[in-house]
């Protein structure tokens, strides 16, 4: 991380291509199927491989080279069809399915002690009134500390099948006695609806993280508690948004237009065309809403955007966006690992294809931000570079680009200083919040008494924190000018926006994280001039 000029390329990006946009349905590899038994090159790579396992002179291990094999024949498709190895697969479902099962506590592993960060918000943990700092020392009587056990281990101790309970004994600063929590196992939830409140007396916000199987059900209970405090207006933040599943963005596009519109269409492989029309009356068909989006909003989120744009609906904000058009869908190989493969591409209402172009390679393709970087794109939107030749009209005279991503109707400019993408970066790395942790250790009784209003008003981040933090980030080698005056205020943001996600989950987080946030001060103007 050290180099003065060095730019940090959003952590999300990597994820965005990770997650793209997937069909619901997931198709199962069966080895009896005639597709797979008549197909010679199949049979070619299954003799190779059985020639290596069993005449090879060492011993190899097959299952690396398969593994190589299928990666390096992906790579010759697209940027977007992908492998998910076994021992990633059980991890990437679950962050897509919206939930879990387990006790629902997220940790650190803390001189061979298990030291909880936060009990998650909905599971069984918070419920019973498990808190961050708690040190869990036993599961079922079998000792979890000074065993040098891996973070898997630990989740293995406490996960389990739904119902079944485990009982852990906790020791909580301040209580002299270890604490006896009887837990039910059960599920517990992974939102993608990382918040909504409302940021004026009319206008309601919801910030979308990605498009799990959970999304639309979030959405619509946001939607629901947001109007009944008074929202006339929305702000839907897809900001950083990497995708997820094409239904959940259809269902949510389906809220704000009107019945028989068309939200999109896709095109496979024989080039047959399937039309996706709005069907049912929306909640916010007659309201007003703007859509937030930035170069980390793919796929999915782009679907909402482009419908939404497409049907003259409400006022898209911010920049272009990633530029992801093609559908994948995941299949299971039969050994616990699956392959996204890219089946069809997607347009928009008016026709137009978002997918940015990929035929240099996929290195070339995955550095596009390096490229908006350094051609201004992301300070000047008439550094955007558009194809007059991809030009298209909505029904009600807009003109728009296809060929790489949404153009905003309204562009607002990223802050590119360097210091305060190193700032960016770490508040999304981690650093942070182990710094932060750290910060709550040293009180912890205090801070897990605190609530929200006294936090806002008692909490302030000192000089002194911030220079503990800049010698935590030098005993980790890393270089940065987190004490310079003109980076103070956007550190101390962030460090007081970590502290309250720690303490009160992501809703608090993010209400922190949008003060003086430009796309967001951007949207409170417009809806303050109708």
């Amino acid at each position: 991380m050290k180099g003065k000029n060095k730019i940090y390329t959003p952590l999300l990006l990597s994820i965005a291509c990770a997650i793209g946009l997937i069909l619901g349905a997931r198709l199962n590899f069966d080895p009896s199927d005639e597709l797979f038994t008549a197909n010679p090159k199949k049979q070619k790579l299954n003799r190779l491989i059985d020639y290596i396992d069993y005449e090879y002179v060492d011993d190899v291990n097959t299952d690396s080279i398969v593994d190589v094999t299928v990666n390096k024949i992906l790579e010759n498709l697209d940027p977007h069809s992908v492998y998910i190895p076994k021992d990633e697969y059980a991890r990437v479902t679950e962050n897509m399915k919206g939930d879990f099962v387990g006790i629902g506590v997220s940790f650190y592993n803390i001189q061979d002690t298990i030291v909880v960060i936060n009990a998650m918000e909905g599971g069984p943990s918070e419920k019973l009134g498990i808190r961050g700092g708690d040190r869990i020392l036993y599961a079922n009587g079998k000792k979890l500390f000074n065993l040098d056990i891996s973070e898997d281990s630990v989740t293995t101790q406490l996960k389990g099948k739904e119902n079944t309970r485990v009982t852990i004994k906790v020791l909580r600063k301040g209580i002299e006695d270890l604490l006896t929590f009887k837990i039910k196992r059960g599920k517990v939830p992974l939102k993608s609806v990382n918040a909504s409140y409302m940021l004026t007396e009319k206008l309601g916000y919801i910030k979308i993280d990605r498009f799990s199987e959970t999304t639309y059900n979030e959405f619509s209970e946001a939607i629901k508690e947001l109007k009944g405090k008074g929202a006339k207006e929305i702000a839907l933040d897809l900001r950083d948004n990497p995708g997820g599943y094409l239904s959940e963005a259809i269902n949510i596009a389906d809220e704000f237009i009107k019945d028989d519109k068309l939200i999109l269409f896709t095109k496979n492989k024989s080039g047959a065309i399937e039309e996706t029309y709005a069907q049912r009356k929306g909640s916010f068909e007659n309201g007003k809403v703007y859509v937030l989006i930035n170069e980390n909003s793919a796929s999915a989120s782009e679907v909402v955007a482009g419908a939404l744009q497409d049907n003259d609906v409400g006022t898209i904000i911010g920049r272009r966006s990633y530029g992801k058009g093609l559908v994948q869908r995941e299949m299971e190989l039969g050994d616990g690992s699956a392959v996204r493969l890219t089946i069809a591409r997607y347009y928009t209402p008016t026709g137009r294809s978002i997918q940015k172009p990929y035929n240099n390679g996929n290195e070339s393709y995955f550095n596009d931000y390096m490229r908006r970087y350094k051609n201004g794109e992301l300070n000047n939107e008439d550094s955007i570079e558009v194809n007059d030749s991809l030009k298209y009209k909505t029904p009600g005279g807009k003109i728009v680009f296809g060929g790489g991503g949404i153009i905003p109707d309204i562009f607002v400019a990223k802050d590119t200083d360097s210091e305060k993408e190193k700032l960016n970066f770490l508040l999304r790395s981690g650093y942070l919040r182990r710094f932060v942790f750290s910060i709550l250790e040293e009180n912890r009784e205090y801070y897990n008494s605190i609530t929200k209003d006294k936090f806002r008003k008692e909490i302030k981040i000192t000089d002194k924190m911030i220079t503990d933090f800049d010698r935590y980030l030098r005993q980790l080698n890393i270089g940065m000018k987190s004490t310079s005056d003109s980076h103070k205020p956007l550190l101390r943001k962030y460090l007081k926006a970590e502290i309250a996600q720690q303490l009160f989950g992501t809703n608090v987080f993010e209400r922190y994280l949008n003060e003086d946030d430009r796309i967001i001060e951007k949207v409170i103007e417009l809806s303050r001039e109708k």
